[in-house]
């Protein structure tokens, strides 16, 4: 099997859709002997700032000498983002060869409950990190926690960043029903770390806590100042480094870290795509997969802060399943002009409607909708400042186009997924 091949077998794992339950994993997982038995973990779920409190967490344990697993979705632009040793991708070599060790023992599995793409990735991680002995991993979930993949490990800590509203057709469509499920990765007895805050969603992951001994701690505010600076821009992550760096506090018995190797791993860590500046000829292009309601006000609030003298040029996608209308509403202000692009998913919102939406909240803003990222970067070519957001789909084709990372043929379409009942 070739890498190529190896990625077309992934892809042909999508026809089974997005199909949640643990059996198919456990199952899978114990056929190729328990790595996860071998690994320790750090488990996160949350709607956002999941991506970074992994990233912050990744990079103080690097910084404090540890061999450190890191297994995240969506990928950008490379499905070998998923699973990182010490921010090093997972070889082509590797992927195929896991794929070729796991695909004999699909055959196990009857047509009607087969594994999901996700969950093959998910024990080719473990397996990946067990193989390298990796002190630690930084675990995120996929979607929601309870019945989602990753749940099968038992970690050291679980870290829930918060509750907002997404993927409410999954989880729920109130946040105690979401918190609920993201609370479902808590496990008997271990620590749990959380930056919730608001109180219908903060009862459900106290009460969930309290019923299974897992001692919690709340981030109340941002208590903790660090010395020097983050790696990453934007207010928000001032939430993110309190939860970071308390869950290193909580697990200083178990995994000792210095104030000094904190500071540093904080001040180097790295996470593309979210409120990520680049400059390409002179023009600024601030990339941000602001992908829901919380999202949009963390980049709306970054611009406010950050960029007050600029009104940039927003080029916009986002995925029908979204609330883009209320993401619309919420960046619409700060905008000089729109243009409304379709992501490379199924599930995308057409441009003309992205652009009603936009319009309905602004009806004086300019608003054009574009057949592609290409013509709307060309649109605003001699624009100074340029947000790129919506989709992470979005996101990662941009980082293509403007070469800042490498493609190898077409990954960025293994993100896409629908409901099993949907294949």
């Amino acid at each position: 099997m070739t890498y190529a091949e190896a990625i077309q077998f992934l892809y042909g794992l999508q026809l089974f859709g997005a199909n949640f339950g643990l059996q198919r994993v456990e199952k899978l997982t114990a056929l190729v002997g328990h790595p996860e038995k071998k690994l320790r973990f750090i488990h996160v779920a949350g709607t956002n700032g999941k991506g970074s409190t992994c990233a912050m967490l990744e990079s103080i344990y690097r910084a404090s000498g540890l061999r450190v697993g890191l297994f995240t979705s969506p990928h950008l632009v490379s499905f070998r983002e998923r699973i990182q040793i010490n921010r090093q991708l997972i070889s082509q070599t590797d992927v195929t060869r896991l794929i070729t060790e796991i695909q004999p023992l699909l055959k196990q599995f009857p047509e009607d409950n087969h594994p999901t793409m996700f969950e093959v990735v998910t024990v080719m991680a473990l397996k990946y990190f067990a193989e390298q002995k990796c002190d630690l991993v930084i675990w995120e979930t996929g979607l929601g926690g309870r019945l989602d993949a990753t749940n099968i490990v038992t970690p050291l800590a679980s870290v829930i960043t918060n509750i907002d509203f997404d993927h409410t057709e999954w989880l729920g469509d109130t946040l105690a029903k979401i918190a609920a499920e993201k609370a479902g990765i808590i496990k008997p007895g271990t620590a749990v770390v959380t930056a919730e805050n608001k109180a219908e969603p903060l009862a459900v992951i106290e009460k969930v806590a309290g019923a299974k001994n897992a001692p919690l701690t709340r981030i109340h505010g941002l208590e903790f100042r660090i010395h020097g600076s983050v790696g990453l821009l934007g207010e928000h992550q001032k939430q993110n480094v309190a939860l970071t760096v308390t869950t290193v506090e909580v697990l200083q018995k178990q995994i000792p870290v210095s104030k000094i190797q904190i500071e540093a791993g904080l001040k180097n860590v790295i996470w593309p795509g979210r409120l990520q500046l680049i400059v390409v000829g002179g023009q600024k292009i601030l990339l941000d997969g602001a992908h829901n309601v919380a999202g949009a006000e963390t980049l709306r609030a970054a611009l406010e802060k950050n960029f007050a003298d600029s009104r940039p040029v927003f080029i916009f996608g986002a995925l029908a399943d979204k609330n883009w209308p209320d993401i619309c509403r919420v960046l619409a202000p700060q905008a000089a002009k729109v243009f409304t692009v379709p992501v490379a998913s199924q599930r995308t919102a057409t441009t003309e409607d992205l652009a009603a939406g936009f319009q309905k909240v602004a009806p004086n803003l300019s608003v054009q909708p574009k057949p592609n990222l290409a013509a709307a970067l060309n649109a605003c070519k001699d624009e100074l400042f340029v947000v790129i957001t919506g989709s992470l789909y979005l996101i990662g084709e941009a980082l293509e186009r403007l070469e800042v990372m490498a493609a190898n043929g077409d990954e960025r379409s293994l993100n896409d997924w629908k409901p099993a009942e949907q294949r």
